[in-house]
This record gives structure tokens, C-alpha cells and sequence, in this order.
């Protein structure tokens, strides 16, 4: 039996770019989207926005989760929506986490980051959310 698009799992990568060291929150999530039944990459610590892009690239993701605690945000998102764009992959759907100050979070909406979460939401929110995006960004696609 042929898999469509529609019937596919949702694919997410989970990404931790810049210097922090810090990812046992970027792992709780993307074990939480894992046990939702989404097929999640793990970047792993340390990487660039090119290599965050990269593998979603590769991966056919249809939702890039950064989570960032350094305080880089302002820096890291513009070039990975440059990124996006240069590859033709602006579609894709990115959402942020980690500590963020509320300031920035109209900044990066504008930018085009489609959700900001926080330690303090519940992991069932952020679960539904990113299933939603990733609807929605199917949606598009076939549309």
C-alpha cells in the first residue's frame, strides 16, 4: 500500500543551536512528541542555523522546534529564515522554546516563528500545537 503525504506521520526536528549546553528540555519535548506518535530528529547540541536547515532539508520535516536558552534568538531565527527561503523550504513550519524574553516574542512572530512556548505551558499544549501545525502545513501543500 502506497503512503500519501496526508497519511504520513508528522515529522519534527528538534533543534539546539549556538553554545548552550543546555538540552534536557529539548529532550523532554521531543520525547513527548515521540509518545504522540510523531516521527522526531534530534539534532543534537551545538548546531548551526545551516545545519538545523540542513536537516530539515533531508529530513522532509514539516516542523523545526528550536529550542534556545542563550539569548541568541534574535540572531539565530533571521538566518534560519533566510535560510528557509534560499532553499525554497519556507513552508516549513518553526516554532521556538526555552527562555525567550516577552519582548522579542512579537519580534519573532513577525519574523515568522509560528508559536513561542515556555517551561511553564504543559506538554499536551505544545504537542497539540505542533500536530496542528503540521496539519496545517500538509494542508498547504496539497492544496
Amino acid at each position: 500500500m502506497t503512503t500519501t503525504m496526508h497519511e504520513h506521520t508528522y515529522r519534527v526536528v528538534v533543534a539546539k543551536p549556538g553554545l548552550d549546553g543546555h538540552d534536557r528540555g529539548a529532550k523532554i519535548v521531543a520525547r513527548a512528541l515521540k509518545d504522540a506518535g510523531m516521527e522526531v530528529i534530534y539534532t543534537g547540541l551545538h548546531q548551526t542555523p545551516e545545519q538545523i536547515v540542513e536537516t530539515a532539508l533531508q529530513e522532509d520535516a514539516d516542523v523545526i522546534g528550536v529550542s534556545i536558552l542563550s539569548g541568541a534568538h534574535m540572531t539565530v531565527f533571521p538566518k534560519m529564515f533566510a535560510l528557509l527561503r534560499e532553499r525554497g523550504a519556507d513552508d516549513v513550519v518553526v516554532v521556538a522554546g526555552g527562555v525567550i524574553q516577552e519582548e522579542d516574542v512579537p519580534k519573532l512572530r513577525e519574523m515568522g516563528v509560528a508559536a513561542v512556548y515556555d517551561a511553564e505551558q504543559p506538554l499536551s499544549v505544545l504537542v497539540d500545537a505542533v500536530r496542528r501545525h503540521a496539519a496545517e502545513r500538509r494542508a498547504r501543500l496539497q492544496a
